[in-house]
């Protein structure tokens, strides 16, 4: 108790002197570090002043003693450089930090740990040894924010020192007294004990390129394991789960959870999982890798994250030096003792992969590393599909316009509309919030060369005001390799063309941006749904509006009908697996089911999909009611529907409810951009 009063009193005449001596200049200085993102970023400057939040590490030297007693030297600062106290007395925050040791074997490129525990599977009875933090080591103070840790560990008398070695230190810093959170933070450090240069690392998959989709990769809770360069010293082939037999090798685990549902062992009726920190079960039998084109296996699309990692001094290493462990994780039902499923023939080690799997061969789909993995829809042979809207006649309220537009491949040859087995226009409006489509096949247009016309059998309504927007849609069907062992028909969709007329002579104003395909496709490579035939945002808002449900398609013992209206359709699908409700949607031919979706990143990070301020409240007044049969409020507001999506609790429900009138919503008195609840503070981490 005495030692808790201290600490206070310390706290309060530090706070006071950061009042009292120009705090202004570390506001100053503190402020830029921080987003709209984060918490700190609105809290009290005097209280960043005084807390400093934030955590950084420096390991500033590492060495293995003769008798292998390791140590590692060390420096605890915040973002500016200050010095912070491990032990959050002299400064806020206490940090709790871990430790691992590892080396690389001459000739090898993978980690073997000298820190490691023994686990005991309660359900197999089995014991395996795992790499692991460091435990039992001592700490000693050798300035400010300095420390020099001895691993309780110790490296063995044998060991080579001319091997790469590595130290890992992971750490939090609690600020969670201030409400600024669990500050985490993990670097290493390589380093050759016998002083000569550092020669071999592991630098396959960078971190940067894991956070395209995860934010800000973070695992083991709030620990502050957040990096691939330190996950890889305990993810290795030492670390085995006792409790399902499954290796934790990132090379192995990293593929079985992207191709989660497609892992043949999994197609054939089993799970992958990995039973973690006091028994919980990881189970990654449903996860689905960024699926584009939508509902299908793009697992295979091995760039998304290898051909991204630029920089990286193994990034090429997924085409140069193929082996069983990693390709056997997603192909898992390949038996290479017996070859099994690789041609009958057995594979004793790594020597022979790249003989055959060399990085590209002279054909798709053959057996090289690019061509084994080419996804059909996305394959370079295809002559694609070059749509262009050249003009619109009669577009004007009460008149059907007849639309001139071209067809031609990507080398710019002319196409018929007879080779298409899909091709339509798609005219949409008012584009102020489109509450009117209709669709009108365009296989039967006339004319010759590249040019082409059609003429809507629907006229536009009589009372249509403002700006529509016309859009096309089309697919052919492509044999791929004909004649051969290996021929594939494929469809091959043109991306989506969209312009904007005005039908009552006023000024032409587009659809507003809420979100770039380009955000969208860092995650999901390249976004396609419905066949390939939507690809484009703006065309896909055409349809996916406000008044548009699944009634068309939806079973009469399935009602009521569920909302196609994009805000709320994206929102439930990313919130997926958090929603309390079930989230189902019709389609034309099966039922689409979204509460097993598991978001990668951050939810509450609405900057990760939208385009700079396109989610601040208020929206524009002449936005419509949504449609929403299931919801608990039908229709509802435009603001409301966007939030309730994904707080989808009769409480949010109610809280909406209350603040809306017959004057509209009244959102954005409290969750404006600099009120109290803004949307930016209310999801700031």
């Amino acid at each position: 108790m005495r030692d808790g009063l201290h600490t206070k009193t310390i706290y309060k005449l530090l706070f006071v002197c950061c009042l009292l001596a120009g705090s202004f200049v570390l506001v100053s200085a503190t402020r830029p570090v921080w987003t709209a993102e984060d918490k700190a970023f609105y809290a009290d400057p005097n209280l960043l002043a005084f807390v400093r939040p934030g955590l950084d590490i420096k390991i500033l030297s590492a060495e293995i003693a003769a008798d292998g007693t390791i140590r590692a030297r060390v420096k605890f600062t915040d973002p500016r450089g200050m010095p912070l106290d491990r032990e959050g007395i002299l400064t806020p925050g206490p940090i709790s930090a871990g430790f691992v040791a590892a080396y690389i074997p001459r000739g090898q490129r993978q980690y073997v740990a000298y820190t490691t525990r023994v686990q005991r599977s309660p359900i197999t009875g089995q014991s395996a040894v795992q790499a692991s933090a460091d435990t039992g080591g001592r700490w000693e103070k050798v300035g400010d924010g300095e420390y020099v840790y001895t691993f309780g560990t110790r490296a063995p008398s044998d060991i080579d020192r001319s091997a790469t070695h590595t130290i890992g230190v992971y750490a939090n810093r609690n600020l969670t007294e201030f409400d600024l959170g669990i500050n985490l933070k993990e670097v290493t450090y390589n380093f050759v004990p016998d002083g000569s240069p550092v020669r071999d690392v592991r630098d396959v998959i960078r971190t940067a390129t894991c956070n395209k989709c995860h934010h800000s990769l973070s695992a083991h809770g709030t620990t502050g394991r957040t990096t691939m360069e330190g996950c890889v010293l305990c993810h290795q082939p030492q670390t085995i789960d006792p409790d399902t037999g499954n290796t934790v090798d990132m090379a192995v685990m990293i593929h079985k959870i992207h191709r989660g549902r497609y892992l043949p062992s999994v197609q054939a009726g089993g799970k992958y999982q990995i039973v973690g920190f006091a028994q919980t079960v990881f189970d990654f039998s449903k996860v689905a890798f960024s699926p584009a084109p939508f509902n299908t296996d793009t697992s295979k699309q091995c760039e998304t994250c290898h051909e991204s990692n630029r920089g990286a001094a193994q990034a090429d290493h997924w085409l140069t030096k193929p082996n069983r462990a990693a390709c056997g994780s997603c192909h898992d039902n390949v038996n290479f003792a017996t070859g099994e499923n690789h041609a009958g023939l057995p594979q004793v080690s790594d020597r022979q992969c790249a003989y055959c799997h060399i990085p590209e061969g002279e054909l798709e789909f053959d057996l090289s590393i690019k061509g084994a993995h080419t996804t059909p829809e996305f394959s370079k042979e295809l002559p694609g599909v070059v749509f262009e809207i050249l003009e619109i006649r009669d577009g004007v309220a009460g008149k059907a316009p007849t639309v001139t537009f071209t067809l031609k491949d990507k080398q710019g040859n002319p196409l018929a509309p007879s080779s298409f087995n899909y091709l339509a226009l798609l005219m949409g409006g008012p584009t102020s919030d489109y509450s009117t489509y209709i669709v009108q096949s365009a296989l039967a247009a006339t004319g010759s060369g590249d040019r082409w016309s059609v003429t809507f059998a629907r006229p536009i309504p009589a009372e249509a005001k403002g700006t529509w927007a016309m859009g096309i849609e089309g697919r052919r069907l492509i044999t791929l390799l004909p004649g051969t062992q290996r021929e594939r028909t494929v469809y091959d969709a043109g991306k989506n063309v969209v312009v904007y007329f005005s039908v009552d002579g006023s000024k032409v104003e587009p659809r507003r941006t809420v979100a770039e395909l380009a955000d969208c496709n860092q995650c999901h490579n390249s976004l396609t749904i419905h066949g390939l035939n939507r690809n484009q945002i703006e065309h896909c808002v055409i349809c996916h509006n406000p008044v548009t449900t699944d009634a068309a398609t939806r079973p009469a013992d399935k009602k009521p009908d569920e909302s196609l209206d994009m805000r709320a359709m994206i929102h439930r699908i990313h919130a997926g697996a958090r929603l309390s409700r079930d989230y189902t949607i019709y389609g034309r031919t099966r039922a689409y089911n979204y509460n097993g979706v598991r978001y990668p990143g951050f939810l509450e990070r609405c900057s990760a999909c939208h385009v700079a301020g396109s989610y601040q409240l208020p929206l524009r007044q002449d936005l419509l009611k949504v449609a929403d049969p299931r919801g608990y409020l039908n229709p509802v507001g435009p603001e409301t529907i966007a939030c309730i999506s994904c707080h989808d609790s009769v409480q949010a429900a109610s809280h909406a409810l209350a603040n809306t009138s017959a004057l509209g919503e009244s959102c954005a008195s409290c969750h404006g951009p600099n009120r109290q609840f803004s949307v930016d503070r209310s999801h700031a981490r």
